[in-house]
């Protein structure tokens, strides 16, 4: 299965059978059949109808709206799944602190072990950045070596926050300085480094959300991430350990310079992708999409055996 990224100003969709029309100023532009499409991503300035939506719906393909130049997503769902008593364990698993204590450690485990991975790679690859890349992978180490002995989520977080903050410090000391980067910096980004995080994040995150919504899942109640009114917690938990696997995406885009600093403008307050640059960041992303889902399935899978487990028991 595919996504379909329409960045084009001006341009129409419209249905023809069971395909996508692409129509510009009246005239037929393109095609494009559903039968492939998982996901249709839409930016900027796109027409279409009611009924293609619809259509969209019937076919399961979810439909992702990036509004405004930070683009901040709003999702269209397919059919979603039809077993409530899913959802209802879910809420009842939710309220289980000793399992959401258990959930979170794992969730913290696997995303510092793929920031160690990283940081091994670039360690072995960057001879120059010995140093800072060493001090990190062994502080990552050390706080791997911790995770089992917090007792309260709260810690945990903590733990979490003190292992990015060397993370990204190391990952500063080996960029280039043409990128600006010296750490993780949101809402809004200012570097083009954090513009990609941000992005391939928020990607990601639709993604998650869409897929816990075809698996009975309620993406707004999560074991890791607490209550939080406008938030996905679940969605959160799941993407926290592809996160590693977002920054490796982002990090070979400027490494083999299918992005660079020129493809990029500053704001008073933030630093945007170009249109021309958004293509380009766009096709990359379907390349790696999915394994991004398969990931995601794969988690999503491991909480609903879970959830079906203590139904059969209880």
């Amino acid at each position: 299965m595919t996504s379909l990224f329409v960045d084009r100003r001006g341009v129409e969709l419209k249905l023809d059978g069971e395909a996508l029309v692409f129509a510009e100023n009246g005239e037929r532009v393109g095609t494009v059949p559903l039968m492939p499409l998982s996901r249709v991503f839409l930016r900027g300035d796109v027409k279409l109808s009611a009924s293609l939506l619809g259509k969209l719906g019937e076919h399961g393909i979810g439909v992702v709206v990036l509004s405004g130049r930070l683009g901040r997503p709003s999702l269209l769902l397919g059919c979603p799944h039809n077993d409530a008593a899913r959802r209802i364990a879910q809420y009842r698993l939710s309220l289980d602190e000793g399992f959401c204590l258990r959930f979170a450690r794992a969730v913290v485990h696997a995303k510092l072990l793929g920031q160690l991975e990283l940081i091994r790679e670039r360690r072995e690859a960057r001879a120059l950045h010995r140093y800072p890349l060493v001090t990190c992978e062994r502080r990552l180490e050390g706080m791997i070596g911790q995770i089992d002995a917090q007792a309260s989520i709260a810690s945990l977080r903590g733990l979490e926050g003190a292992a990015a903050a060397s993370y990204f410090e190391a990952l500063s000391e080996i960029l280039p300085e043409r990128l600006h980067f010296s750490g993780r910096n949101r809402q809004p980004p200012r570097d083009p480094v954090n513009a990609l995080l941000s992005l391939t994040y928020t990607l990601l995150h639709a993604e998650a959300v869409l897929a816990l919504y075809g698996a009975g899942l309620d993406p707004y109640v999560g074991f890791y991430h607490a209550l939080d009114f406008g938030r996905e917690s679940l969605a959160c938990d799941l993407i926290e350990a592809l996160r590693p696997h977002a920054d490796r995406f982002v990090l070979g885009l400027f490494r083999d310079e299918t992005l660079r600093a020129e493809d990029f403008s500053k704001t008073a307050d933030a630093c945007l992708l170009g249109k021309a640059g958004r293509g380009r960041f766009y096709a990359a992303f379907e390349t790696r999409a999915e394994l991004f889902r398969r990931q995601l399935a794969e988690g999503i899978d491991d909480v609903v055996q879970v959830l079906q487990g203590r139904a059969e028991a209880a």
